[in-house]
């Protein structure tokens, strides 16, 4: 229950821009020790940290693990996350069945698929969902859920029952970071539960990323290298990590330039 609260308090936090601890305590009903040691959890996850007077978000540009707004991180590296999509986009195929994961990189792919037929897209990403309305070659499946704004997703013990009832083909995920050790991570309980699901529930697991996610490790693993199918990046990576995912049996397939 505390990974959750601190979640929700994060969420709090960044929506309000700034906070006093007063204002913690009241809105969560806890104790102003409780509320100093979230704070420092999310002061170390470096989500946010201690002003006079209070706490505010930090600065959203500093690092890729900060749960800024999707609008915000939607423009970081955007070159690289439409490049890598566009190539995810060439593994669809007429009458699939797909999921796409709520990242900033993997919306972009609606951008590629108007002339894919009898497309079926399972989604709880709100910017997925809007950018589908403009191809009419696209049915869309739209997981129920609460509105998670600082995600632009639909969350929620609903949603993850809706998962259990749909066959996936391929799955196209995002994460927030990546690394041997830990694999591939999340920064929030609630998408790390779906996006867990998705992956246990899919046949063929695509996962999207930019350099920027490499040795980067966020609150919550969701999956494993072995877990995947296939791996698309903008650039080759180190021979460690090439090696680790030809121990895997997973393909990587680096973005055309072109």
């Amino acid at each position: 229950m505390r990974v959750k609260r601190i979640d929700q308090i994060e969420d709090f936090i960044i929506r309000n821009k700034f906070v006093t601890i007063d204002e913690l305590c009241t809105e969560f009903n806890i104790s102003k020790n409780t509320i100093r040691r979230d704070i420092d959890f999310l002061t170390k996850r470096g989500t946010v940290k201690k002003v006079y007077g209070g706490v505010t978000v930090d600065n959203i540009h500093s690092d890729p693990l900060i749960l800024s707004s999707f609008q915000e991180r939607q423009i970081i590296n955007e070159e690289l996350k439409i490049k890598v999509a566009k190539e995810a986009s060439k593994y669809i195929n007429d009458g699939d069945i797909i999921f796409i994961d709520t990242g900033t990189t993997t919306s972009n792919i609606i951008d590629y698929l108007e002339d894919v037929k009898n497309l079926t897209i399972i989604t709880n990403s709100v910017s997925v969902l809007y950018k589908s309305l403009f191809y009419p070659n696209i049915n869309v499946v739209s997981l129920p859920g609460v509105l998670k704004r600082v995600t632009a997703s639909l969350v929620g013990s609903s949603t993850l029952q809706y998962i259990e009832d749909y066959n996936i083909n391929k799955a196209f995920m995002a994460c927030t970071g990546f690394s041997i050790k830990q694999g591939f991570t999340n920064s929030t309980h609630d998408e790390f539960r779906i996006k867990k699901a998705i992956i246990e529930k899919s046949q063929c697991n695509f996962m999207l990323l930019d350099k920027s996610k490499f040795e980067k490790t966020a609150l919550l693993t969701f999956c494993h290298t072995s877990d995947l199918d296939y791996l698309i990046i903008d650039s080759l990576p180190s021979t460690e990590y090439i090696e680790h995912l030809n121990e895997n049996n997973v393909t990587l397939v680096v973005a055309d330039n072109s």
